[in-house]
């Protein structure tokens, strides 16, 4: 299944309908083209037919191959079924082809065994697959007995045809109306993305459509916290302020490769609410390192008065590694921690429910010894790429605010290191952590045994290619894979997210090649005192926040540390602005009045008590006295002693000269 949710694509329309240059914006941008032409040469004394013809290979840019498939209509399904994963293609038109089908020439054929064969091979094609085919369904019914059979042949073929297909849109007056699925991929723009609670985000993503070369589509569960709410939803009204990018995938054709040009954070939020970080009523020195949250969900959110995340979601990635690498590890442990997450229980789960997060478990595909061979296939790799892309798409389209990259799978830290040494040139020994046991021990064995699957493997693919499918595919594996392809569908959709292990910074370090700017959207809260997550976070330019070294798994430390992240976000949203900056008074003072402001009767004889921060009282005589020096000197009264008035206040100074109330 491609990123956008179809890798096979039916484009209907009727004449001139649009319909074949809406088929070629779709493949726009991919890399190659094989274009498949179905129709004949025709008539050379019909001109204008030849007119048509030259004008469709005007539009197809140069890097585009052309192959012909009107000498034998029934080799149009060879053609897709042995077509490469990596290939695009795109077939002009099925008219064209039925008309070569029921040519006489051609006959006797069997034409829906012919039309059988294409869809089979529709359904089987690893390649990107678009179809363009005239709807007759609408047309009157002709009146020649041949006009009747080229519709009905053309009619079974749509049906048969859109049937096999992942999508299939309807192009009227050049305007696409996507039939299958029901909701097609989203429109160009930028909306605005709602919030928990908020109209038009759905409480759970819709999990549609088979699994992908194995890959079971994930469960989804909210683990139950009866003595902790969930952090409060936005406030009624009041949208989310972070942004989503719908990215144009079904109308340019858009596919997982190097030099993607995803979304940027606004660059001017972070600073601007840094700055004004400066202007609020906050004591003594701030929030310290907590304004870098602040200015990463400003940028990442598009203003400079970010709201803390209220709608998270935690996805578990669930990958084992063979061989050397998953030396030391317990046989099934793994395994025994994902089912603990699908039930809600265990550390992970109850942190995200601590934190009202929902907690997804993503099962990747087993990766075979790195030390004897590529870890997963091409075509096991592009798959879980576009998977995890899927996967940041549909929480994006369920409200998620921000996504959390945990991972328990064994041998995933010697995956890391591989990948680390491939891409950043790191030596295994220095980025490896120790082997440690369940009884707390370190076995140093198991660390050699996995070094040693390491240097073997970067030894195998010393002369391979280092892109970044080609390191997932020798060295990453499944889980590091499907991790790579959140963080691009993430970026996106414009979802931050939370890092703290080898597979997320692992990810981090293989999306470098294919999109610069998922870097920008991740956030690190700690290291974990693991020398490949620092180094990694090096090069990535990513500060940690924390150095709490917690060791309860991949995405533990962030839900740890969430709540704190949230306090800040908290305050920097909600506290005014400083009085001496010209905000308001403090928050329950009440309002001042003219009869506040008064100016007090003169007191009798002896002592008095003044109200200095209203009114100069008169000079008191002989006697004690109560004064505010800061404010006002009294006046003196007339000798003697008198009772303070009923009515008036009455104060005792402390020893440093101030009123106590």
């Amino acid at each position: 299944m491609s990123v956008d949710g179809w890798n096979t694509l039916l484009v209907l329309g009727g004449i001139r309908s649009g319909k074949s240059e809406f088929a070629e914006s779709l493949v726009a941008d991919a890399p190659t083209v094989r274009y498949v032409a179905t129709a004949p040469e025709g008539d050379p004394e019909d001109t204008e037919w030849a007119t048509r013809l030259a004008a469709h290979r005007g539009r197809r840019p140069g890097s585009w191959t052309t192959e012909e498939t009107a000498g034998d209509p029934r080799r149009l399904a060879d053609v897709i079924a042995t077509a490469e994963p990596n290939e695009t293609l795109l077939v002009d038109d099925l008219g064209g082809w039925v008309t070569v089908l029921l040519d006489p020439a051609h006959q006797p054929a069997d034409d829906t065994a012919t039309i059988s064969e294409l869809a089979a091979a529709v359904r089987a094609t690893a390649a990107r697959l678009v179809l363009v085919s005239p709807e007759v369904g609408l047309s009157l019914v002709p009146t020649t007995p041949l006009g009747r059979a080229f519709t009905d042949a053309l009619g079974a073929a749509n049906r048969t045809v859109a049937d096999a297909c992942d999508a299939v849109v309807l192009v009227v007056a050049g305007q696409p109306t996507w039939l299958k699925p029901a909701a097609g991929p989203r429109a160009v723009g930028v909306p605005t993305q709602a919030g928990p609670g908020q109209a038009g985000a759905p409480s759970q993503p819709t999990l549609a459509g088979p699994p992908t070369n194995g890959i079971a589509l994930p469960e989804v569960l909210t683990p139950a916290a009866p003595s902790v709410p969930a952090p409060a939803a936005t406030e009624a009204g009041a949208a989310w302020a972070a942004p989503t990018m719908a990215l144009p995938l079904a109308a340019t054709g858009l596919v997982i490769q190097p030099g993607m040009e995803l979304p940027m954070p606004d660059e001017y939020a972070g600073p601007q609410a840094v700055d004004r970080l400066a202007t609020l009523d906050l004591p003594g020195a701030g929030l310290g390192v907590l304004e870098r949250v602040v200015s990463f969900a400003a940028a990442t959110q598009g203003t400079h008065t970010p709201a803390p995340w209220s709608a998270v979601r935690v996805l578990l990635l669930h990958g084992d590694h063979s061989g050397g690498a998953a030396a030391g590890t317990v046989p099934g442990e793994s395994a025994r921690r994902a089912r603990q997450a699908r039930v809600g229980k265990g550390a992970l789960a109850r942190l995200a429910a601590e934190n009202g997060a929902s907690l997804q478990v993503v099962d990747a595909p087993t990766s075979a010894p790195m030390e004897e061979g590529p870890a997963l296939t091409a075509e096991q790799v592009e798959s879980a790429l576009r998977y995890g892309w899927r996967l940041a798409e549909q929480a994006a389209d369920a409200g998620v605010q921000l996504l959390v990259l945990a991972a328990c799978g064994a041998g995933t830290d010697a995956a890391a290191a591989a990948v680390l040494a491939a891409t950043a040139g790191a030596e295994p020994p220095a980025v490896l952590g120790r082997v440690v046991t369940e009884s707390g021990e370190i076995d140093d064995a198991a660390w050699m045994a996995r070094c040693a699957a390491v240097r073997d493997a970067l030894h195998r693919t010393r002369r391979s290619p280092r892109g970044a499918t080609d390191v997932l595919a020798e060295l990453g594996g499944g889980d590091i894979a499907v991790a790579t392809g959140v963080l691009l569908g993430a970026t996106a959709r414009r979802v931050p997210v939370l890092i703290d292990g080898p597979v997320g910074v692992a990810a981090g370090m293989v999306s470098r090649d294919l999109a610069g700017q998922a870097r920008h959207w991740c956030l690190l809260p700690d290291h974990g005192g693991q020398p490949g997550v620092r180094l990694a976070a090096d090069v990535l330019g990513l500060t940690p926040l924390l150095d709490l070294r917690l060791g309860l798994g991949e995405g533990a430390t962030a839900l740890a540390t969430l709540p704190l992240l949230r306090s800040a976000l908290a305050l920097a949203a909600a506290l005014p602005t400083h009085p001496s900056l010209g905000g308001s008074a403090d928050e329950g003072e009440e309002p001042e009045t003219d009869e506040e402001f008064a100016e007090p009767e003169p007191a009798g004889p002896g002592p008095t008590t003044t109200e200095p921060e209203f009114t100069e009282p008169e000079p008191a005589g002989p006697g004690p006295t109560t004064t505010e020096p800061e404010f006002a000197e009294p006046r003196r009264a007339e000798p003697g002693s008198t009772a303070a008035e009923p009515d008036e206040p009455v104060a005792v100074p402390d020893s440093s000269g101030r009123r106590a109330d």
